[in-house]
């Protein structure tokens, strides 16, 4: 018994390490490709509704930044991925999104009224 226990949990420990180690890999490039679009873009500013409202335009109170009209959205959002402008939650939320992505984000919502 004790000599088929050891393959058998070195087989379970490469198994996790491998499932680790996928895990961690960065997402393939065509995964971002379609984000770029503008469509993909606008999918990708639904995500921000819950907070900053449809089409960046928080309700009147809420205390959420309004996102529409800006010009400095991307630099914003690089300074919350990078640690540089403290935050609640968009610190995390950030470092989901790809320079390229941010950029498309950030181009949609400058071209939203305000």
């Amino acid at each position: 018994m004790k000599k088929r226990a050891v393959p058998v949990a070195c087989a379970g420990l490469v198994l996790a390490f491998t499932t680790i180690a996928v895990a961690q890999q960065p997402a393939p490039p065509s995964f971002a490709a379609a984000n770029l679009s503008e469509k993909g873009a606008r999918s990708m500013a639904a995500n921000c509704a819950a907070c900053h409202g449809t089409n960046g335009r928080p309700a009147p109170g809420s205390g959420n930044a309004a996102l529409a009209g800006r010009d400095d959205i991307a630099d914003v959002m690089k300074a919350f991925k990078d640690g540089k402008r403290e935050a609640t939650i968009m610190h995390q939320i950030a470092k989901g999104y790809s320079e390229a992505e941010i950029a498309a984000l950030a181009g949609h919502f400058s071209k939203q009224s305000r």
